[in-house]
């Protein structure tokens, strides 16, 4: 899902130097605008690496976290939209064009695919599994069987293709489509197409382990209940609680420049603080989405930021102003947090029963 959200940037990358020459389009909103679509997809996927890992280290359903997450995100993308439409209407669109290059994109890929409608199954079947809730893993590997069927039957590459893709990653020298050839292809159709694959998510894993493993070492050696007891030593409502949340997720994704680590150790340090006030550990991984999941690539030191910054060819403080759906979702989950708006609260009877996984979990 990542690989997917920055080949979309990539993509966008060619429009973006279009709308570039419109009287009064400003390059940094534009490359928000194409760079917010894809963010609000990775906070909300069922497929993203941040949202399974903001789930997991709250012990919390990934699809109860997804639906929680809509307090805040929705509120944005809305504030976002309206931004971005008012913006639209009042810029010039007098003489704006079509660079060549993105319909030698287009015709490229034309001639690599056959498109039909059945390349659509696949999505449906996740969005399905979204809406029905059902098992992630099932849903996922039912379609990725689905979309591998299609690429033999439907797109001419072989059994071996596939399997090195689900591997390795596609790679334009797989295609055998009459008429292309790889090697006089334009440089930006191997940088959008050669990517995925098993192998490519290894670096993320081997974060994701070791954030756990350090989270585990702080834990048995109780230096994670000083951390904790010091940010809640001036916690004494839920809003200041959420207050103290998003400052743990800035500081953390500020200092580690990592998405996942920001996510992880905020989530296994705060898990138990939420639980032992009578809220729903769901409100703790709402609130570290909204501070480490997209406020990363507003910060130029982050590895995503500095390629948004790369990609779309627009300075990363130049774009911060125009990222409304990366920072306004703070703000959002302050006011929830101090109105108690859109605040899960636990039954006795649930907060014993995490208390007690809780534990047994830290006994191990």
């Amino acid at each position: 899902m990542y690989g997917y959200l920055l080949g979309l940037c990539r993509n966008d990358r060619s429009s973006l130097y279009g709308r570039r020459r419109r009287d009064g389009c400003q390059l940094g909103g534009c490359g928000r605008c194409s760079s917010r679509r894809p963010y609000f997809g990775d906070k909300l996927s069922p497929l993203s690496d941040t949202t399974n890992i903001a789930a997991l280290s709250t012990g919390v359903n990934l699809y109860e976290h997804i639906g929680h997450l809509l307090y805040t995100t929705l509120p944005s993308f809305v504030v976002a939209s309206i931004v971005y439409v008012i913006t639209g209407l009042n810029a010039n669109a007098a003489g704006a064009v079509v660079p060549e290059k993105v319909g030698t994109i287009m015709s490229t890929l034309d001639t690599i695919f056959d498109w039909n409608l059945l390349l659509l199954v696949p999505v449906l079947i996740v969005l399905y599994g979204s809406i029905t809730k059902k098992p992630t893993i099932p849903v996922m590997l039912f379609s990725s069987f689905f979309a591998m069927a299609n690429a033999m039957i439907f797109q001419g590459f072989t059994l071996h293709d596939v399997v090195s893709s689900v591997i390795n990653g596609f790679d334009v020298t797989m295609v055998h489509a009459a008429g292309f050839n790889p090697d006089t292809v334009i440089a930006d159709i191997p940088r959008l197409l050669n990517r995925g694959g098993m192998n490519s998510m290894m670096g993320t894993l081997l974060i994701c382990f070791s954030a756990i493993t350090f989270a585990g070492t702080i834990s048995l050696t109780k230096s994670l209940e000083l951390i904790v007891n010091k940010l809640l030593k001036f916690v004494h409502k839920t809003g200041s609680l959420i207050v103290t949340t998003i400052i743990t997720g800035l500081t953390m994704i500020g200092v580690t420049s990592n998405g996942q680590v920001s996510i992880l150790m905020p989530g296994e340090m705060l898990r138990e603080a939420y639980i032992r006030r009578g809220l729903h550990p769901k409100n703790l991984g709402r609130t570290i989405e909204d501070s480490a999941t997209i406020i990363e690539p507003i910060l130029p030191w982050t590895a995503a930021g500095a390629y948004m910054a790369g990609t779309l060819g627009v300075a990363t403080l130049d774009y911060l102003p125009w990222a409304v759906l990366c920072w306004t979702g703070i703000f959002f989950a302050t006011i929830l947090g101090f109105t108690g708006i859109g605040i899960a609260k636990l039954t006795p009877e649930q907060q014993q029963e995490m208390l007690r996984e809780y534990e047994e979990e830290t006994a191990k």
